[in-house]
Parts: structure tokens; C-alpha cells; sequence
């Protein structure tokens, strides 16, 4: 049995290797005929490499730096097809050099690789390997280059990519990775199916150039191509493992919900037969997020909390809180925070208007010793109070202790617990039968309000049109008048409420065609979306004035209004029935553009 050599001779063997390897880039059979001209006692890379510091003086000298394994890698090679060609020899020096750090020498080298002349043959002999493994056969086909020298120059142009990336070049950075992501398409438009499962260098390599791409268009600032390389990405079979997969996929939906929204939604290229498209990036960055939380659930990729803040934002934007508030529930224990969990589910159901289910989640939250710092959530839980006079003494609680817990820390919170406050002290007045404690408790709620009003210098619309109601119903109905017009002021005659309010108050003075002139200037001012109230408060003056036929006219005009909203009632942009498909994870084939679970 043959001795293992030593560790020095194997070293010796190395150096002997790199010389051959010099030698070949002088004298090898495709060494350009210009440069080699050019070459008199060295060649073109022995030049750069010596100009750049990469080797010494002599020639087949390696500074002790080099990678011992880099050089065995040149002798497998060597070993595999006879001789190191041109290409081969630039892309393993180019290597050493970005391995060392000289991004700029490694990039002279590698420019100096005819990418032109490489790639057909590389092309062919990617074609070629799986016409072989299709028919699983030994032929005696030639094919143009080794597996391992493809793996070399596809690796050397993703270097010179990272390369690029590095000197800020970044338009010329994807265009480098373009040429790898057109070449193995075009040999392989099957998809790749763990063909190179055996040469796992290319495939890593491969995985690091469809994920580099997209971050270089984006940093080009050509957010098109960064999508369409993103689409290309997760379209093709790329035969990603799921961790590379799920960056890709996360980054693509973050780019669409912050910075794509202008873009143009997936064309015809990215559309299969039968299969779901999105109508818009928003839609296409909702479905990514899905698919990612459903990826979670069945354990095939680690917890991201970030995925459920984007997904929050995304369907909150899009209108649709339910489907947000079941993926929340279907998280399991521990995945996220248990108090971001109940805030953020009764956000929903308070989004949703299930009001009731969205209190008893706060009630155990806020009842919950071991929680602290709710403050946000004690003003969640006084707004709803706020709405039902029932709960009105319980909003007072909650109300009262958000206000000791932000005494000197946030004056615009301060205002809205204090407004707040105002507004469910006047909501426990109605229920209280003694006039002389009704009487107290509603001035209470003037003086809250005006203190509201204090705070925020009078720029609060909320605060303003509050005191401008409560002065109403107090039957004060100059200064509720006083209110009201500054609150159209402050609004810029935009918000519905305003006008109603107005018209209201000046009906309580019987200044009826006062009143419904305010409502005809509204309906003029206001979108048609925004008409259901004006057209209702019209109506209720028209009758007040015996106007009865046309306030016939103007409730069938606001029926009318009531039905075209119902209709176009909905999630802005989300097809619910293929959102509905994604959570329960019965996925169609080829729903996505981007694949199935």
C-alpha cells in the first residue's frame, strides 16, 4: 500500500501546481494571440499579479497568504482535463486575490475572462450533463468542458459581480449576474431539480447569485429590474433550499409594500397558464407574507417576528383585518410577545368592529400583573368604553390611570386620555338621576375638554368637535355654533361630521334653511362616498319643514348611495376567496406566480 504523502510534500505538490498553471496561461492552447505576443518573459496575469502584489518576484512564488486548498482545487483541475485553458487559470487567480482581499486586482483578472467565448460553451456543456442524466446513460459524448471548470467560471463571474459590488459598480454588478441567471435558464428551462446536487460549490454559487441580483438592481436604483429578477427568482427552479428561498421571498414582499408600489404588476412573461396572478404589488406582497407565515407553521423555516409587522401593515393598508387577526390566533404560544399578540388582536377586532371581543381581550391583558407599560392599550380600552354608555364608568378607570402614567412624558397622549376622559364623564352623566350630580359630572366634562383644548392650542379637530357637541346636548348652543365653525376651519371643510354637526346645531336653533343650505354646500365639497349622512341629515330637515315629497326624493337618493357602498363593500385590492385559500393552506396549483406550498 502506497505511503500518504506529508503534509510538505503535498504542499510541494501545490506550488508545483501553480507553477503548471503559470506555465499555462503562457503556453496553453487558448491563450489569446495578442497578449501572448505581448508576453515576453511573463504572461498577462503573472503581470497583473505582480503588479497587485499577489505574487513575488519569481514566478511560481506564492506569498505564504495563499490558500493551500485553492492550489489543490488548480491540481484537481490540472488532473481532469490535462491541461488549465486561459479562462480556467484567470478565474482560479482572480479567486485567490478576492480571497486575500485585493478587490480591485481580482477584478483585472477577471475582466480579462472572454465572457463571450466561455459561455456558449458553457451553455452546451450544462445542456449536454442533463440530456445525460435525463437518459441516464454513459455516452461517449464529448462535452466542451468539465462540470468542475463550469463550476470555476460561473463562480468566477459571481466574484466579479461581488467585486463590482464592492467598488460601488452596482448597474455592472447585476448585469454580471445576468449573464449566469441567462445562461443556466436558457441551457436548462426545465429548472434545475437537484441536477447539481453533486456539485455543490455550483449550486451554492447559483443560490448566492439569484438572491445578490435583486439588492444590486435596487441599489442601481432600477426598482423595475430588482422586481423582475426578484420574479425570476422564485418563477424559476432554481432549486433553492428553503432558508435562501424564504430571504428571497421576504425581501421581494418587503420592496413591494415600502418601495415598489409604483411599479407594474406581474406581466404575461411571469403568468402561467391557470394559474393566480396578483392584480397589484400590494396584493403580491400580502400573498408572499402569507405563504411565509404558512411555512412557519408547518416548521420549515425559523420564526421572523418581522414577518408579522409587515403582514400587520400590509393587509391593514389593504382593509382587511380579519385575516390578520386569524393568523395571530393560529400562531403558536411563544412565537411572539403575549402582550404584542392581544394588542395587536384587539386592534383588529376593534378594526373589524367587534368592539365586545375586542374589550374582553384587553380586559385580560390589562388585568394581567405580570404585564406593564399598557398604556397605549388603556386608551384602546377608554375609546371603545367611550362608545357604549353602559361601559362608560369602566372607561373612567382606564382613562384615569393612562392619565398618571403619562403625567410629564407625552403631552399629545395626555390630551387624548384627557379628552377622553371628558367625553365618558359626560357619557356617566346620562345614567346618574339625581340632577344636581348630573349637573356636576357634565360640567366635569366641559372643564376635561377645555383642558383637552388647552393642551393641544386648539388644533385638536377631535378635542374641538367634542366640545362643540357636549355644548349642544347642554343645550349651549352659541358657543356648541362657535365650535362647529371652528372645526370646519381647522378641517378645511374636508370631514363630513362638521357639516353635520353644524347643520344640526342650527336646527336645534330653527334655523332650518340655514341648515340645509351648510348640507347643499357639503354635498358640493364632500366625495360621493361621504354622502350617506348629509343626504340623511337633509332629509330630517326637509320633513322638519313639511317638505315631505322631496324628503321622499332624498332618502331614495340616499338608499341609493347605501347600495352602490355595500357593493363595492370590501378588501381594497385582496381576492378574499385565494386569501381564504392561503391560510387554510389548501393551495390550487399553481396559484402563485410564485409557486405552491
Amino acid at each position: 500500500m502506497k505511503a500518504k504523502p506529508s503534509r510538505k510534500s503535498r504542499s510541494n505538490g501545490g506550488k508545483g501546481g501553480l507553477k503548471k498553471m503559470m506555465k499555462c496561461i503562457f503556453l496553453g492552447k487558448q491563450v489569446r494571440e495578442d497578449e501572448a505576443a505581448e508576453s515576453s518573459d511573463s504572461s498577462l496575469a503573472t503581470r497583473d499579479y505582480s503588479a497587485s502584489g499577489g505574487f513575488s518576484g519569481q514566478a511560481g512564488e506564492v506569498v505564504p497568504k495563499t490558500n493551500m486548498s485553492t492550489i489543490e482545487e488548480a491540481e484537481l483541475s490540472l488532473r481532469a482535463s490535462g491541461y488549465l485553458n486561459y479562462e480556467e487559470a484567470r478565474a482560479l487567480l482572480g479567486r485567490l486575490e478576492y480571497q486575500k482581499g485585493n478587490i480591485a486586482a481580482a477584478l483585472r483578472v477577471f475582466e480579462g475572462i472572454d465572457i463571450d467565448a466561455v459561455m456558449p460553451n458553457i451553455k452546451v456543456s450544462l445542456a449536454g450533463r442533463c440530456d445525460l442524466q435525463k437518459r441516464d446513460s454513459q455516452s461517449d459524448v464529448v462535452l466542451p468542458m468539465s462540470m468542475h471548470a463550469v463550476s470555476i467560471l460561473i463562480e468566477a463571474i459571481f466574484l466579479k459581480a461581488k467585486s463590482l459590488q464592492a467598488l460601488e459598480r452596482f448597474e455592472e454588478a447585476a448585469q454580471s449576474c445576468q449573464v449566469i441567471v441567462e445562461t443556466v435558464e436558457s441551457a436548462i428551462p426545465e429548472g434545475l431539480n437537484g441536477r447539481f446536487s453533486t456539485h455543490c460549490k455550483m449550486q451554492e454559487t447559483l443560490d448566492s447569485t439569484v438572491e445578490l441580483q435583486p439588492e444590486l438592481w435596487k441599489l442601481a436604483l432600477s426598482p423595475n429590474k430588482a422586481i423582475s429578477s426578484y420574479r425570476h427568482a422564485l418563477l424559476y427552479n432554481w432549486n433553492l433550499d428553503m432558508g435562501t428561498q424564504a430571504r428571497i421571498e421576504k425581501e421581494f414582499a418587503i420592496f413591494l409594500l415600502y418601495s415598489g408600489t409604483d411599479a407594474s404588476p406581474p406581466t404575461l412573461c411571469f403568468q402561467v397558464e391557470g394559474a393566480y396572478v396578483p392584480s397589484d404589488n400590494i396584493e403580491e406582497a400580502i400573498l408572499l407574507l402569507l405563504l411565509l407565515l404558512k411555512k412557519f407553521l408547518q416548521r420549515r423555516i425559523d420564526w421572523d417576528p418581522s414577518i408579522v409587522d409587515h403582514l400587520s401593515f400590509a393587509l391593514s393598508t389593504s382593509g382587511d383585518l380579519s385575516i390578520l387577526a386569524r393568523q395571530l390566533e393560529e400562531l403558536p404560544a411563544g412565537a411572539i410577545d403575549r402582550k404584542e399578540n392581544y394588542s395587536s388582536l384587539a386592534l383588529c377586532y376593534h378594526g373589524l368592529g367587534e368592539d365586545k371581543v375586542s374589550l374582553n381581550l384587553l380586559r385580560n391583558l390589562l388585568n394581567d400583573r405580570e404585564i406593564h407599560n399598557c398604556t397605549h392599550e388603556l386608551l384602546l380600552a377608554s375609546k371603545i368604553c367611550a362608545k357604549d354608555t353602559n361601559f362608560s364608568e369602566e372607561g373612567i378607570n382606564y382613562s384615569g390611570k393612562a392619565i398618571k402614567r403619562l403625567e410629564g412624558d407625552c403631552e399629545q397622549l395626555s390630551c387624548k386620555a384627557t379628552c377622553l376622559l371628558g367625553v365618558l364623564s359626560s357619557a356617566q352623566s346620562k345614567l346618574l338621576t339625581s340632577d344636581s350630580k348630573r349637573a356636576r359630572m357634565q360640567s366635569k366634562a366641559l372643564d376635561l375638554l377645555g383642558t383637552a383644548e388647552a393642551m393641544t392650542n386648539e388644533t385638536d379637530a377631535n378635542v374641538i368637535y367634542q366640545l362643540a357637541l357636549e355644548n349642544a346636548e347642554q343645550r349651549k348652543l352659541d358657543i356648541a355654533l362657535s365650535y362647529a365653525k371652528k372645526l370646519l376651519k381647522l378641517e378645511a371643510s374636508s370631514g363630513t361630521a362638521g357639516w353635520v354637526l353644524l347643520a344640526r346645531i342650527l336646527s336645534a336653533q330653527k334655523r332650518y334653511i340655514d341648515a340645509e343650505t351648510i348640507v347643499n354646500a357639503a354635498l358640493e365639497q364632500t366625495g360621493k362616498w361621504e354622502h350617506a349622512e348629509l343626504l340623511r341629515t337633509r332629509a330630517k330637515l326637509e320633513i322638519a319643514q313639511g317638505k315631505t315629497k322631496i324628503a321622499i326624493q332624498t332618502y331614495t337618493h340616499l338608499l341609493a348611495v347605501l347600495q352602490v357602498r355595500k357593493k363595492s363593500s370590501g378588501p381594497f385590492g385582496i381576492k378574499k376567496k385565494i386569501i381564504e385559500s392561503v391560510c387554510s393552506g389548501k393551495v390550487p396549483s399553481g396559484m402563485t406566480i410564485h409557486g405552491k406550498l
